[in-house]
């Protein structure tokens, strides 16, 4: 397996860390977006829409970070990872869903603005991702991981962007329920951390 990734990337990093968390041997294609290497021809020929992450699997390609991590689980057998049970599926879907949403447009866009010069309204992000880290705040305060009684994809797909959060401003001091969260998927074994830039409240 290759994954085509960023490293600050927290699509990419959502990848990385289901691969190395089930303990999946794949290699790291660095893709360079500074230079544009996303839109250059070889890399549209993976992606058309020239975004990474991009995993390869002999001759199967997944596009999508969600959709590699749902490709592994399924490879793998991980039905601890993604349930197969209507309900539990749905439960993990929920988050899933929530990743490309509320996440997209809220902790992550504000990231984006001061790690890679978006052009997004700051306060109306980091409003959306104070409303979002509100409403996992108190689901927390109710179980130790988001879809089940035991850590799944779901908590992977939102990790990487609530523990850099603070790089775009978003303060995380409020919520100590997420802080433990963040601290348990960095306890398990194969972690691998996202990379932190000295920006936004990390600027000190």
């Amino acid at each position: 397996m290759k994954l085509f990734y960023h490293p600050l990337s927290g699509h990419s990093h959502r990848a990385r860390l289901f691969l190395s968390l089930t303990g999946q041997r794949f290699d790291l294609v660095e893709v360079d977006l500074a230079k544009g290497e996303h839109k250059q021809p070889e890399f549209l020929r993976l992606n058309t829409f020239g975004q990474v992450p991009v995993l390869v699997d002999g001759d199967t390609t997944i596009q999508d970070s969600n959709g590699i991590i749902i490709y592994l689980a399924k490879k793998l057998g991980k039905n601890d990872w993604l349930p197969e049970d209507p309900a539990g599926a749905a439960k993990v879907q929920r988050w899933l869903s929530i990743a490309a949403g509320q996440l997209a447009y809220g902790p992550a866009a504000a990231r984006l603005i001061t790690v890679f010069g978006a052009k997004f309204n700051a306060d109306e992000v980091i409003g959306r991702a104070h409303s979002l880290l509100k409403v996992l705040e108190e689901e927390l305060s109710q179980r130790a991981w988001l879809a089940a009684d035991h850590i799944t994809i779901a908590d992977i797909a939102i990790y990487s962007y609530i523990a850099r959060a603070p790089e775009g401003n978003v303060d995380l001091a409020a919520y100590p329920n997420v802080g433990a969260w963040l601290a348990r998927i960095e306890q398990l074994p194969g972690f691998v951390p996202f990379v932190e830039t000295p920006v936004g409240l990390n600027a000190a």
